[in-house]
């Protein structure tokens, strides 16, 4: 074939193509399109590699790109920080009355203490409860900071669940407040002084029961750091009732919800 047959052959085809192209677009689109359905296939796979893989990859990314990931990383703990649910009602929740606990504590707690030398000298049978870093235990005026090892336990354990729910809902860490604990003879006797209708019949005599405020909390900060983020006493309430409906759907305690006093009242089971 001779070279002007050729370019004249060659030039036919061309001009053949561009009246189809023009004549049917689409056939021009569907391989776009085809093109972005592999761009996508091939991005699919790369967020399918094992996260080895891809820490692998991003070490030899530049800083910048660096940066970019991290940030992503947060996105992604704020998304999945546990939300904050609650209970439905406070007093449906936690309706266990004084008579309820009161049975309870005179089976599993200890006889009457008279005062405060008393409880220290009874050491096999109630335990010091002021010294955890889960809680703070308040200023007693009518109560001695002494538990059965039991009622201890789960104090603590109720403090520190406190803690994790805080963690992973993205709260600042706060501790509870222990309002009152063991009610020796003598706090009874106090007591009566000032309201005569302090009852005889308390939980709070036999060690098995404590009272958590709701509405006040202490903040766990540095105090060589910044300051931390304020957070309302109805979301430290909110967060606090979750932990206090999980223990006693687990049958560890018995809880009251105090209007007046502002108080969980708990007893152990």
């Amino acid at each position: 074939m001779s070279k002007s047959k050729f370019l004249k052959g060659f030039g036919t085809v061309v001009i053949v193509l561009a009246l189809v192209r023009c004549i049917f677009p689409s056939i021009a689109s569907q391989r776009g399109e085809d093109g972005n359905d592999d761009l996508a296939a091939s991005k699919e796979m790369v967020n399918d590699e094992p996260a080895d893989t891809l820490a692998e990859t991003n070490a030899d990314k530049p800083a910048e790109t660096k940066l970019s990931l991290g940030r992503d990383d947060q996105k992604t703990k704020v998304q999945n920080r546990h939300p904050i649910m609650g209970v439905y009602s406070y007093s449906e929740a936690f309706p266990d009355s004084n008579d309820v606990q009161l049975e309870t504590a005179k089976r599993l707690g200890v006889k009457e203490v008279g005062d405060r030398l008393e409880a220290e000298e009874r050491k096999g049978e109630l335990v010091y409860m002021a010294a955890s870093p889960y809680y703070h235990v308040d200023r007693l005026k009518s109560s001695i900071p002494y538990l059965i090892p039991k009622a201890a336990i789960l104090l603590n354990d109720m403090g520190r669940h406190f803690f994790d729910s805080l963690y992973v809902k993205g709260i600042p860490l706060h501790k509870l407040v222990v309002t009152s604990v063991l009610r020796s003879q003598d706090d009874l006797r106090k007591l009566k002084t000032v309201n005569v209708n302090v009852s005889e019949n308390s939980c709070h005599l036999y060690g098995t029961t404590f009272d958590v405020a709701y509405n006040r909390y202490k903040t766990v900060s540095d105090p060589d750091g910044p300051p931390r983020r304020e957070v309302s006493n109805d979301t430290l309430k909110w967060v606090l009732s979750e932990v206090l409906r999980d223990l006693r759907k687990q049958e560890r305690c018995f809880v009251k919800y105090e209007v007046k006093q502002g108080c969980f009242h708990i007893t152990v089971r």
